[in-house]
């Protein structure tokens, strides 16, 4: 596992763009995007009780709703390269390890991934 922390230094480029960008260049396999949110959602859990979590989304289908995952750009880097990103809670305890380990949480963003 490595950890990237900061941004590209250059205009234009959010750490978004760049998380993407560098796990371009080191061919990683995933992309763990620890959040404060316990993965994709239809809508804003806050403003909207009913809002649905997704286990599972196609790049495709975050790009054309629009989800706030990671910016477009990144979206499209990810997809480009067929890097999955998988979106869970930092703040729960154990989820790194988890996340590691295959465990089953958040939301997985993928070209294969079925929206579920």
């Amino acid at each position: 596992m490595v950890i990237f922390g900061a941004g590209s230094g250059n205009p234009f480029f959010t750490t978004d763009t760049t998380a993407a960008l560098r796990a371009a260049e080191i061919d990683a396999e995933v992309i763990f995007n620890a959040t404060k949110v316990d993965g994709v959602y239809d809508s804003d859990p806050k403003d909207n009780p009913e809002a649905k979590r997704y286990k599972s989304l196609t790049y495709a289908h975050v790009l054309n709703k629009e989800l706030r995952v990671m910016d477009s750009t990144a979206i499209a880097l990810c997809k480009e390269n067929d890097i999955p990103i998988l979106v869970f809670n930092l703040n729960v305890r154990g989820n790194i390890h988890r996340a590691v380990m295959g465990e089953s949480i958040g939301t997985l963003v993928g070209g294969s991934c079925e929206i579920s």
